[in-house]
């Protein structure tokens, strides 16, 4: 069960719009084939009623009515019309799972609380709603009021609830101990239906949802990018992949849609992704160290079941300080590249001596660093020969061109909201011309070296997509607009290097 869009949107920050909400939870059951969805907590807002009737309206279409769910309260008869307003038909009632928090957060006995959750329940089931129902703070009244945890579900197993969802609210829990406590509540109430609900406080929610599949619970719950409150929930990408290949768990994701879904997510709650992060990290299908590329080379000799082709990704090899001859071949291969063994030595010499003064080199710098080592033009296809920026106060900032394409040089000029955006806006009569069109721009993103200084080198990384293809090119200047366009013709060069080779 994903919980993106109701645990992960308890994410610091994080809050999405009713289209972003509709689009996430489509691609969750439609793509990524998840079995159930978490999308909204009762009685927030008029927003989220709005976004919950678009999801179930579309659900209810498509056959996926009963896989959306919504967090209820126990308050009689509130959160259960709310739910039933929204379109929804599942409710997920909030119970107190420990003593601690029915006697000092409610004010209430068991007894009473119980008698609160009973007639809740009945108005939902009256209502049509299916009931499942969370056990809040479960870990520690497990582990610190035992008895009040197993009379609790004594009092409810016969209401016709359908999930009994045991969270680790504080995520406070190591995987022996999440599976001795789940293998006593399964045998203590058989044909109940027990949910695990993992967080990731200590860094143990992937683990401690494998000790709970192994323990034999019905479900889990987890989220997409490991989003949720404080360190966040079980990372969906990682719980999946783990049930496949180390318990031999047979799913319906669809583990080609993983990545997709993980940008999509990464894009509309505005949080990164770390480029390490399994699965779905940047960086996590990018062998770095040259023996590394070698053994690849000679045989797959690093390759595992965490192959990228598996997630819809590519392998890569990174070129820098730490390259080897392999990490060469591997990357002109990849561009098609061929050079002599001797020239392939001053590259991966180059390469070297670049990495020592910044962290990566791209497959984009390869033409560049091997036209510089050539002392060759063949990737000077596109040049500037004179630019002009002026940006002022509440001022359309100008861009002023003088631009070498093959053998004909162009003069134009452009205004924008910027000097970047002058520039591009001054590129359209030239790239026109030459019958030149520009890849979509999806990223942009400026820095400096730590702690480097007001005078430091500006490194601007720009993203594309080019038919459904993602690249990046990079320019470096001490000036972070021509940074960019340096960037930017680089890409063009690239490009036209191409098209003039095909």
């Amino acid at each position: 069960m994903d919980t993106t869009l109701r645990d992960g949107e308890q994410t610091q920050g994080v809050s999405y719009f009713p289209q972003e909400k509709v689009a996430i939870g489509k691609a969750l059951l439609q793509l990524l084939k998840v079995d159930r969805i978490e999308v909204a907590s009762a009685r927030v807002s008029d927003g989220e009623k709005a976004a919950v009737q678009q999801l179930t309206a579309w659900a209810k279409d498509a056959g996926h009515l009963n896989q959306i769910e919504i967090l209820g309260f126990v308050d009689n008869t509130k959160s259960v019309d709310w739910i039933v307003q929204s379109g929804a038909k599942v409710i997920n009632l909030l119970t107190k799972g420990s003593l601690n928090h029915c006697t000092n957060q409610l004010n209430k006995t068991l007894e009473q609380h119980i008698v609160d959750i009973k007639q809740t329940v009945t108005y939902a089931k009256k209502q049509g709603l299916n009931v499942n129902v969370y056990l809040e703070d479960w870990s520690n009244g497990y582990a610190n009021s035992p008895d009040y945890v197993y009379q609790l579900v004594a009092a409810l197993k016969d209401l016709g609830i359908q999930h009994f969802m045991l969270p680790d609210t504080l995520g406070v829990m190591a995987p022996k101990e999440v599976f001795d406590s789940l293998s006593d509540m399964i045998a203590r109430f058989p044909g109940i239906q027990f949910n695990f609900h993992p967080h990731n406080d200590y860094g143990l929610a992937t683990a401690n949802s494998m000790a709970a599949a192994q323990a034999g619970v019905a479900a889990l719950h987890c989220t997409m990018n490991c989003l949720g409150e404080r360190a966040g929930n079980a990372s969906l990408a990682e719980v999946s992949v783990v049930l496949k290949d180390k318990l031999g768990f047979k799913l319906n994701i669809d583990e080609k849609e993983i990545h997709n879904i993980a940008k999509l997510v990464e894009s509309f709650s505005g949080k990164r992704l770390a480029a390490n992060t399994p699965i779905v990290g940047a960086d996590v299908f990018t062998q770095t160290a040259g023996i590394h590329a070698d053994g690849d080379q000679k045989g797959g000799l690093y390759i595992t079941e965490l192959s990228p082709e598996r997630f819809g990704r590519e392998r890569s090899y990174a070129l820098g300080k730490l390259a080897g001859k392999a990490s060469v071949l591997k990357n002109l291969e990849a561009m098609e590249i061929e050079l002599s063994a001797e020239n392939q030595q001053k590259l991966l010499k180059k390469i070297v001596q670049l990495g020592d003064q910044k962290a990566t080199i791209t497959q984009e710098d390869l033409p560049f660093i091997i036209a510089d080592i050539m002392e060759s033009n063949d990737f000077a296809h596109i040049e500037m020969l004179n630019c002009s920026i002026t940006s002022g106060l509440d001022l359309e900032s100008s861009a002023n061109i003088r631009l070498r394409i093959g053998d004909e040089v162009y003069k134009s000029s452009g205004h924008g909201n910027g000097g970047f955006d002058a520039f591009m806006k001054a590129l359209a009569y030239p790239l026109s011309d030459a019958d030149l069109s520009l890849p979509e721009l999806i990223d942009y993103e400026v820095r400096i070296p730590p702690g480097g200084q007001a005078n430091a080198l500006t490194e601007c990384v720009i993203q594309w997509r080019d038919e459904g293809k993602q690249f990046h090119t990079r320019g470096i200047n001490s000036n972070q607009v021509f940074a960019g366009i340096q960037a930017t013709l680089r890409m063009l060069n690239v490009r036209l290097h191409q098209r003039q080779t095909v």
